[in-house]
């Protein structure tokens, strides 16, 4: 039988099995696409160190002809594996215009083993205790849990009761993942960049609570109305949008939606040259930032159309 510290690695939180091309965590466990795999070990042999794009492509495209477009999908997809919020990565850092770096702690995989308890010395008054003092103090517990059982159901009949609601903050927003709607869905990276420059310029906006990229990112790829996305994150308002292409020209959509009445309060397409996309995503994510800061200071005066479904798609 193969040694387990031979096939198995500890990254971070995270049991990774290259004999199964298996990750697992606190009983959760995900098996990796092969490329994925091949990405995660290229970054762990590399920890502490700055890992090219190129070198990325020669070790896990080996004979394959593929952009560089590949390696930054591939990233972020093991990201939301690994639950890593790129803006502040507990596992893959991004090192601009050079590379990646594997931050977080790599060594050998060791099945924790458990010593048997120390064994006390027998106390005869501890042992006349157990005996004799346990069954009053199980019942005393159990008289206690029904008291609190049925003074609690009083007091949720009773209508003078107040009803405890957990209020959400007033300027609170979530951005969710923007839709890849390119022909062939080939800007997945863009969309995804335009979303992370969002959450990175919100929470900036002072007074302005935004939940992490990686709350958000949960999100991605699922069918879930936006009410309850905004309930699950706690926010009054959902940013979401979409990217598209047309030869050289990009459209980005975004709007603003009211989470409690499912009113949309803003929204607006924004055209840009597609020859440089950080810049484009900057531009927009500014434009965005502002527009919204104000719709949301105005939003009662200015919600527009219900949006009763998902409706992520502009």
């Amino acid at each position: 039988m193969e040694d387990p510290a031979k096939t198995k690695l500890r990254i971070g939180d995270w049991c990774v099995d290259r004999s199964s091309g298996q990750v697992s965590r606190d009983g959760k466990t995900v098996r990796l696409e092969e490329r994925s795999m091949r990405l995660l070990l290229c970054l762990a042999e590399h920890a502490g160190g700055v890992v090219s794009v190129e070198e990325l492509l020669n070790q896990v495209w080996p004979e394959v002809t593929v952009t560089q477009d590949s390696v930054y999908q591939a990233v972020t997809t093991l990201r939301r594996v690994l639950g890593d919020d790129p803006k502040q990565p507990a596992y893959i850092a991004t090192v601009p215009r050079l590379g990646y770096r594997m931050v977080a702690r790599v060594s050998p995989w060791t099945d924790p083993q458990v010593d048997d308890p120390p064994r006390a010395e027998a106390d005869p008054d501890r042992a006349v205790w157990y005996t004799r003092g346990a069954p009053f103090l199980v019942g005393a517990v159990v008289i206690v849990v029904l008291a609190c059982l049925v003074l609690g159901k009083s007091a949720r009949n009773d209508p003078r009761t107040p009803t405890a609601v957990a209020a959400r903050p007033q300027k609170s927003i979530a951005v969710l993942p923007f839709l890849d709607l390119t022909e062939g869905m080939k800007e997945e990276e863009f969309a995804d960049g335009m979303t992370e420059e969002l959450i990175d310029r919100f929470s900036k906006v002072p007074g302005l609570q935004v939940p992490s990229a990686t709350s958000s990112f949960y999100y991605k790829d699922k069918q879930v109305p936006i009410g309850e996305i905004a309930k699950a994150l706690a926010v009054e308002y959902v940013v979401d949008g979409s990217v598209r292409k047309s030869g050289d020209r990009l459209r980005v959509a975004a709007r603003l939606v009211r989470a409690e009445n499912g009113y949309v309060v803003w929204t607006e397409t924004y055209d840009r040259p597609f020859d440089d996309l950080l810049m484009v995503q900057d531009d927009i994510a500014g434009e965005v930032t502002k527009a919204l800061k104000s719709s949301i200071e105005g939003a009662p005066q200015t919600e527009l159309l219900p949006s009763h479904s998902r409706s992520r798609a502009l």
